[in-house]
């Protein structure tokens, strides 16, 4: 089920919750799930990340969702690619609570947390075995501060986040239709990671879709059975 958690990062103390499994039969760690929630569920009542995307997933399969999953929640007004420092504090501490496996840690986001994923990945990408990001980009002209860190000096930055993550296992997901965040920005994240020789990019677009892929996108069985079996042997390795 979901309990709540906290952790005190610079003398100020965040809330965020997380799912824990059912206990497996084996002893082994379990796989981690960072997910990062979208614009509307920003604030401060540590409910509100549930409610969109991930959430309503892993509780509707709760008996059989194999994953410790990490919810952190955003203040009101700000990104993710502020956050950094908190979202990993949380992510470690429940980690090391219900015995998370560091080779098998992933992370995932919807529209902002699509960005979040992105951001994240890039500042320590060594942490996660695959990402999947939902209804993502790199930039958003309408909502510059939505950006990922360090686009802003780069020519092609498409090219540059593809080479700096090509090594690792991505599958995307956005609406064809999507009128919030502009499904050009995922066909060309595709085409760079394409043209970089990744190990593992995988593109799925929703041709009825508007900005709403996540459900579908988090419905797609294969999608788990992909996401699961990814390893990353030099987890932590660079810390």
């Amino acid at each position: 089920g979901f309990v709540e958690r906290s952790v005190r990062v610079d003398g100020a103390e965040h809330r965020y919750q997380v799912f824990v499994p059912a206990r497996a039969q084996d002893a082994g760690k379990r796989p981690v799930l960072l997910f990062l929630h979208g614009s509307g569920e920003r604030g401060d009542d540590n409910r509100s990340q549930l409610a969109v995307g991930l959430g309503p997933h892993v509780r509707a399969s709760a008996g059989t969702f194999p994953a410790i999953v990490v919810f952190p929640q955003a203040p009101a007004g700000s990104e993710w690619n502020e956050l950094a420092d908190v979202v990993f504090a949380e992510l470690d501490a429940a980690t090391r609570e219900f015995g998370g496996d560091p080779d098998r840690t992933y992370l995932t986001g919807l529209s902002m947390g699509g960005y979040g994923t992105w951001d994240l990945a890039l500042r320590q990408g060594y942490r996660f075995a695959a990402l999947v990001p939902v209804c993502g980009g790199l930039v958003h002209p309408a909502r510059p501060s939505m950006a990922v860190t360090g686009m802003a000096d780069e020519t092609d930055p498409y090219a540059a986040v593809a080479q700096r993550l090509r090594q690792t296992p991505v599958w995307m997901f956005h609406g064809a239709r999507d009128a919030s965040v502009p499904v050009e920005y995922s066909r060309r994240l595709d085409a760079a990671l394409q043209a970089a020789g990744a190990r593992d990019a995988r593109y799925t677009e929703f041709p009825e879709a508007d900005h709403n892929s996540w459900d579908a996108a988090y419905a797609t069985p294969e999608l788990w059975t992909w996401l699961f079996a990814q390893r990353q042997p030099d987890a932590f390795r660079h810390r």
